[in-house]
């Protein structure tokens, strides 16, 4: 990459301390968003196109759920919540993934998703077994990657190749994730492949913001119908499918009673809709720091005033984050750097 080349005018969200003095500084951005489009509230720069990661899962099932026939397959809203999913591979995740698969013949060596060890060992804290050997249902994705063949079926392509941007599965959801976020030109998205080998697109916060609050909407939409809000509401009623134990998707979700729908996605990007209010956030933290970016994030929605008692005790494990020694002495904290400025 070249010297020259436009980089983010990301500002300092968060910082980390250590003896009360400052150690760390973390940059990142803030967009929040009304189902309009409007932009009523900003930090650093929403403008700049960010890889949305895992946050765009809601909008890669978009197609599916929209199509005339998926009311063919039956899907329950947990297994909607799934489709969108970053899960801990816990059991109830791989066995819903299991089932979406079956419903059109297919096992897990269909999953192009590659494998890993289930995010569960890393929350839990325990320790997986070294001589299992885990399945593609296992991994964060599968639920995705399964909503991606349910597509392929109902369109008649193939499913050995549904990961190729030129497949009519990736068609679609360029269409859907440039139509969700106000993007005329599905073709000026910059994109690249996402961990999970399939392919992701880049927009600004701004956009991406859009896009959740959008979703959140009442009224059919001309295009997509109520697919959008059925992905939602499917979201927010089953956060136990979209993340799992000890997962900070889960305890925004909780915060929010019901109202939130959330998604994280890789390196220290955040969404969150109000469906009562139809206003989303969207975050980017630039060094991918979890941690720093949800002490930011939960700093943003106390200043918005979407915090009453109850949301904050949710969310006290991750408003500010203690630094502790070896010996487990606090020794610092992560704490918000943080003040939106209101533009609407």
């Amino acid at each position: 990459m070249q010297r020259d080349t436009p980089l983010p005018r990301h500002v300092p969200i968060a910082v980390s301390t250590r003896g009360g003095h400052i150690e760390n500084v973390y940059f990142g951005s803030i967009a929040v968003v009304d189902h309009d489009g409007r932009l009523l509230a900003s930090v650093g720069d929403v403008e700049f196109p960010i890889f949305t990661r895992s946050a765009l899962k809601p909008l890669q099932a978009l197609p599916l759920v929209s199509n005339p026939r998926f009311a063919d397959y039956g899907l329950s809203a947990a297994e909607i919540a799934l489709l969108c999913a970053s899960h801990n591979g816990e059991p109830i995740h791989a066995e819903t993934a299991a089932r979406l698969l079956a419903k059109i013949g297919l096992t897990d060596t269909a999953l192009q998703c590659g494998c890993h060890v289930p995010y569960w060992y890393q929350w839990s804290g325990e320790r997986p077994d070294p001589d299992r050997r885990w399945s593609a249902l296992y991994h964060n994705c599968s639920g995705k990657h399964s909503g991606m063949l349910l597509e392929a079926h109902l369109l008649a392509a193939p499913t050995e190749t549904y990961l190729e941007p030129g497949h009519p599965v990736q068609r679609a959801i360029r269409e859907a994730v440039a139509y969700g976020c106000g993007i005329a030109d599905a073709a000026t998205m910059p994109w690249g492949t996402d961990g999970c080998s399939a392919p992701n697109y880049a927009v600004s916060l701004r956009a991406l913001a859009r896009a959740f609050a959008w979703m959140a909407r009442t009224d059919p939409d001309p295009r997509y119908g109520s697919a959008p809000r059925t992905i939602i509401d499917a979201m927010a009623a089953h956060p136990e499918m979209v993340s799992g134990f000890g997962r900070n998707d889960l305890a925004l979700a909780r915060a929010g009673r019901g109202d939130w729908a959330n998604k994280v996605g890789a390196e220290g990007v955040q969404t969150l809709v109000s469906r009562s209010r139809g206003i989303a956030l969207a975050a980017k933290v630039s060094d991918g720091n979890l941690r720093a970016l949800m002490v930011a994030f939960c700093a943003v929605l106390d200043q918005l005033g979407w915090l009453d008692d109850e949301a904050r005790a949710a969310l006290a494990d991750w408003a500010v984050v203690p630094i502790k020694s070896i010996r487990g002495v606090e020794v610092g904290r992560i704490e918000p750097y943080v003040s939106m400025a209101r533009t609407g």
